[in-house]
């Protein structure tokens, strides 16, 4: 049902603009929350991840061009048209690729699910990110993970949430790809048989070219926060202590870059 708006008064748009990403989320009833996917492509990632739409948000010219598939795909769901400025007022920036979605977020799952999904014949590694707010960044190790073979990514609780709008269209709509969950205490990973690799600065850190690293059949990787990094005590009872070797006396890398070459160098074998 394709609905013309003409104020940003209009019933049911208020999702696109006027919510808070905490109130999109909303923690009291988190089977109702809601996130934004933005770009034809994204949201047809995101449909191919058996998420449901809820609505649609685009300029004219693209419910017969770009988005044309996607309307066709979600069904009976209503789609809010207007001119450009309109809509730039709206949602607070002028729509570059034209379409916005409204989907519904799937139930959270246990540490335990995710990770029992991994076939158990192979190496399996995994990425805790601890303390992360930088969307930015959220969204670039999630694409990382992805593209370099991560079989899941854990979020502590004060980290960003993936499904903010900016991480969600950073990471190209690889946060739908790689299973991912919220991580409450490390000691779930232990009981599952993983050792943890916590990526810091420390006396005692190996390099990551280090062969005991690669033999780990069950490994976390554990990436810290963008200024302070990994809280001592995460360092402490991590397995591992780990740092990338680097050279003209540059100490670290920004914590997305840092996670990639991880990723590559740990892959599974």
């Amino acid at each position: 049902m394709i609905t013309e708006i003409k104020s940003l008064q209009h019933p049911g748009i208020e999702v696109f603009g006027t919510l808070t990403e905490a109130q999109l989320r909303n923690k009291l009833h988190a089977e109702q929350g809601l996130f934004i996917a933005e770009s034809p492509k994204v949201i047809r990632v995101a449909l191919q991840a058996g998420y449901e739409p809820q609505a649609l948000l685009c300029e004219r010219r693209h419910i017969t061009g770009d988005a044309a598939d996607i309307i066709a795909a979600c069904g009976d769901i209503p789609v809010y048209t207007g001119p450009r400025e309109l809509l730039a007022q709206l949602t607070g920036y002028t729509l570059t690729r034209g379409v916005l979605c409204a989907m519904r977020r799937k139930p959270e799952q246990s540490v335990e699910a995710v990770l029992s999904a991994i076939p158990s014949h192979q190496q399996q590694r995994v990425v805790v990110i601890d303390g992360v707010v930088d969307t930015t960044n959220i969204g670039a190790i999630f694409r990382s993970a992805a593209a370099l073979g991560i079989d899941a990514v854990l979020l502590t609780r004060n980290s960003c949430d993936p499904l903010n709008r900016r991480a969600v269209r950073v990471s190209m709509g690889s946060v739908f790809l790689v299973p991912w969950t919220w991580l409450d205490s490390y000691d779930t990973l232990r009981a599952l048989g993983y050792q943890t690799a916590a990526m810091a600065l420390t006396d005692k850190s190996i390099s990551l070219s280090d062969p005991i690293l690669k033999q780990q059949q069950r490994l976390a990787f554990i990436m810290g926060t963008e200024g302070d990094g990994l809280p001592q005590q995460t360092i402490a009872n991590a397995d591992f202590t780990v740092r990338i070797p680097m050279s003209h006396q540059v100490d670290s890398l920004n914590v997305a870059a840092a996670a990639a070459v991880a990723f590559w160098e740990l892959r599974k074998q």
